[in-house]
């Protein structure tokens, strides 16, 4: 997966507003987000998360991104990613998660199952056979978007979270930083502002949610170092 792939695997999903007395049973809600995407300063596409019902107790949760202009070039079809997760107490277990960089070839398709009664997550990843151990916590490049939000309208910290890219698990650090008012196609809205990057990384992922839309992330953006890799800004959402 390239930048528009990237891009949809750093979001983070929106979940219904509650008080803090009611987050320990949180519930999710379906909704759909749609943003306008923008590389070093060109508008690159536009990219949507998607949330809903799966069979009964699980979840499907879908990103899927379009390249405009020259970016068509690279990639002329929506690059997608699925995750079908489920909710077991205060933990997100992911089931299945698929990656499609949008072409007729399948060299870089991503296809994994997590089977949690055996404590290992099987599949193909780019070509490479998987089969690896699921650590506590182990979340896919989707779930793990599930798994913070869970945490924030628990009014938890969290410090980092465990996923599976491709055919490895890596560790990624979040922490807070300060709170922004900031402009968006709603008008002004008082954000709260997450990082997250690998240890020893310069790559930064900054994202701001809006509390009042029930932290509904509205804007996000990609740094390697000082630099400006990638920007998204809030296009519409339905609930």
């Amino acid at each position: 997966m390239k930048t528009l792939a990237l891009i949809a695997s750093l979001l983070v999903s929106a979940v219904l507003p509650m008080s803090k007395a009611a987050a320990a049973d949180m519930e999710l809600a379906p909704f759909s987000v749609n943003f306008e995407v923008n590389f070093r300063g060109m508008n690159a596409g536009t990219a949507s998360l998607e949330l809903a019902r799966d069979n009964g107790s699980a979840w499907r949760y879908v990103s899927r991104n379009n390249a405009r202009g020259i970016f068509r070039l690279a990639f002329p079809s929506e690059i997608r990613q699925t995750s079908v997760f489920t909710l077991l107490d205060s933990e997100v277990r992911p089931l299945r998660y698929s990656a499609d960089d949008g072409t007729e070839a399948k060299d870089r398709d991503i296809q994994l199952r997590f089977d949690w009664n055996a404590g290992r997550v099987r599949g193909v990843a780019e070509k490479a056979q998987v089969d690896l151990p699921i650590e506590v916590g182990l979340q896919d490049g989707m779930s793990v978007q599930i798994a913070l939000m869970r945490a924030l309208v628990r009014g938890e910290t969290p410090t980092g979270f465990k996923l599976i890219d491709k055919d490895e698990i890596k560790e990624y650090v979040y922490s807070a930083e300060k709170p922004v008012r900031l402009k968006t196609s709603m008008g002004e809205l008082d954000t709260v502002v997450w990082s997250s990057h690998r240890p020893n990384s310069n790559r930064l992922t900054r994202v701001w949610y809006a509390p009042s839309l029930g932290y509904l992330p509205v804007q996000a953006e990609r740094r390697k170092g000082e630099k400006l890799e990638w920007s998204m800004r809030l296009k519409s959402y339905r609930r």
